[in-house]
C-alpha cells in the first residue's frame, strides 16, 4: 500500500519505507518527487508497504512539504519585493504558522527576474505582511522559512510591515529596499508589534563582510560589483544605527546574513530564535514517530553536493534515520560527492537521475518519468532487497 501522511499516521504500519525528499528544484515539489518515487517502487513492489513524507529545510518549498503532512494552506495577496501584488501562501495548524519568506519575498516574485535596480530596492515587506496575517487570523506561534530572498533589506521591510519606522536626517520615512539605508538616522520601535517567531534556515552567515549578507548572495539578486557595495554601506549603516541607539549588536551572530539579512532584523528587533531548518521540519511531521517502525527511509534532492553535506534537509533526515537505526538511501538528479563520502554520513547508497540519463537538461523536464524509472530500477536490482528483508 502506498500511505500519504495526513494529520495522524494515516496508512502507516510496521516494515514502512519512507520517502522524505525535499523537492527538486527548478522541476519537482517535495511532494511531487516523493509521489513519483512512491509510483515507481509500486510498479516493482506492489506488496511493499510505503509511506510519503516530503520534507524541507525551511526555504523554497517548506509550505509544500508541511501542507502534504496535514497542514492548510492559506492564501492571501501582499506586496511583492519590489511593490508588485503578489498571492502569497502560507501553511497553518492549530496556533502554528508557517511563513516562507520566498512565497512573498522570492527571487521567483521579480517580474522580470533580478536586475542591478530590484537588487537594490527589493524589500522583505510582504513576508511581514503574511506574518502579520497569520497573526491576525489566530496564529500564535511563527515558523519562519528564509531562502529563495529577492532582497537585502536586513529585514527592514519585514520590521515596517509590524509597525517599527526607519527614518532618515529629516524624520521621513526610507524608501524600500537596502540601498536606501545608508541613510538611515533613526530606528523608532514605539509601535512595533512583537511575535513569537523561530527562524528555519541552514544559513550561518554574518550580516557584514565577505561572507555577509551582501557579498555572498547579492550577486544572485541581480547586483553587480557598485550594488553590492552599495548594499554593504546599507546594512552596516542598519547595524551601526541599531547598536548605537538601541544596544542591539548581533551583526556577527551565525544567521544574521540569512535571506539578505533578514535574519539579523527578526532576530535583532523581534527576538527571534534561529534552528536549522530542517529540524525543525521534522519535528513538525513527526518524524521520529515514523521511524518508529520504518526499515528503510529513501531521501534527497535535486542536487547532491558539497551544500547538502552542509546540513541540508537530505542530511538532516540521515541522522535522524541513524539515530532509529534505520538505513538510508539518497536519490538525486545529479550526484556530485562521492558515494564513499555520502556513506560518512550515514547513506548506504546514492542513484541519481543522470544515471539513467546522461543529458542534464533531459533530466530537468522530464524528472517524473525518470524518477519513477530509478526507483523502478533501484527495485528491481535488489538494492532495497537487503534493506527491507526483515519487514516483509
Amino acid at each position: 500500500m502506498i500511505g500519504v501522511r495526513g494529520g495522524a499516521r494515516k496508512g502507516w504500519q510496521e516494515g514502512d519505507v519512507i520517502i522524505a525528499p525535499d523537492k527538486f528544484k527548478g522541476s519537482l515539489t517535495a511532494p511531487q518527487v516523493a509521489a513519483h518515487l512512491a509510483a515507481g517502487l509500486r510498479r516493482a513492489r506492489p506488496e511493499l508497504p510505503v509511506l510519503t513524507v516530503p520534507v524541507a529545510d525551511g526555504g523554497d518549498g517548506t509550505v509544500d512539504a508541511l501542507v502534504a503532512s496535514g497542514y492548510s494552506r492559506l492564501q492571501t495577496t501582499v506586496t511583492g519585493p519590489v511593490g508588485n501584488p503578489v498571492v502569497a501562501s502560507y501553511a497553518v495548524r492549530d496556533e502554528t504558522a508557517v511563513v516562507e519568506l520566498a512565497e512573498a519575498s522570492g527571487l521567483r516574485r521579480l517580474p522580470g527576474g533580478p536586475t542591478p535596480a530590484s537588487a537594490l530596492a527589493a524589500s522583505s515587506v510582504g513576508t511581514g505582511e503574511l506574518i502579520r496575517t497569520a497573526v491576525q487570523g489566530g496564529a500564535r506561534r511563527i515558523l519562519l522559512g528564509l531562502g529563495g530572498s529577492a532582497c537585502t533589506d536586513g529585514g527592514a521591510g519585514l520590521l515596517t510591515a509590524f509597525g517599527a519606522r526607519l527614518l532618515d536626517a529629516d524624520g521621513q520615512p526610507l524608501p524600500p529596499g537596502g540601498a536606501a539605508l545608508a541613510r538611515l538616522e533613526t530606528i523608532d520601535l514605539s509601535e512595533l508589534i512583537r511575535v513569537p517567531v523561530t527562524i528555519a534556515s541552514d544559513v550561518d552567515n554574518p550580516l557584514l563582510g565577505p561572507n555577509g549578507a551582501a557579498y555572498t548572495y547579492g550577486a544572485q539578486k541581480g547586483a553587480g560589483p557598485d550594488e553590492l557595495a552599495e548594499l554593504e554601506r546599507g546594512l552596516t549603516r542598519f547595524a551601526e544605527v541599531a547598536r548605537r541607539d538601541l544596544g542591539v549588536d548581533l551583526a556577527e551572530r551565525p544567521g544574521a546574513g540569512a535571506a539578505g539579512g533578514v535574519g539579523f532584523g527578526a532576530m535583532a528587533f523581534l527576538g527571534a530564535t534561529m534552528r536549522p531548518g530542517v529540524e525543525i521540519i521534522l519535528e513538525h511531521v513527526d518524524f521520529d514517530a515514523l521511524l518508529s517502525g520504518a526499515r528503510l527511509v529513501i531521501t534527497g534532492e535535486g542536487s547532491l553536493d558539497e551544500q547538502t553535506l552542509h546540513g541540508k534537509a537530505p542530511i538532516g533526515v540521515a541522522r535522524a534515520a541513524a539515530r532509529a537505526e534505520v538505513p538510508v538511501l539518497a536519490v538525486s538528479g545529479r550526484l556530485q560527492v562521492a558515494r564513499s563520502m555520502l556513506r560518512r554520513f550515514g547513506f548506504e547508497d546514492a542513484f541519481a537521475l543522470t544515471d539513467i540519463e546522461s543529458d542534464p537538461e533531459v533530466c530537468m523536464a522530464e524528472a517524473g518519468r525518470l524518477l519513477e524509472e530509478l526507483a523502478l530500477r533501484i527495485a528491481e536490482t535488489g538494492a532495497i532487497e537487503p534493506l527491507t528483508r526483515n519487514a516483509l
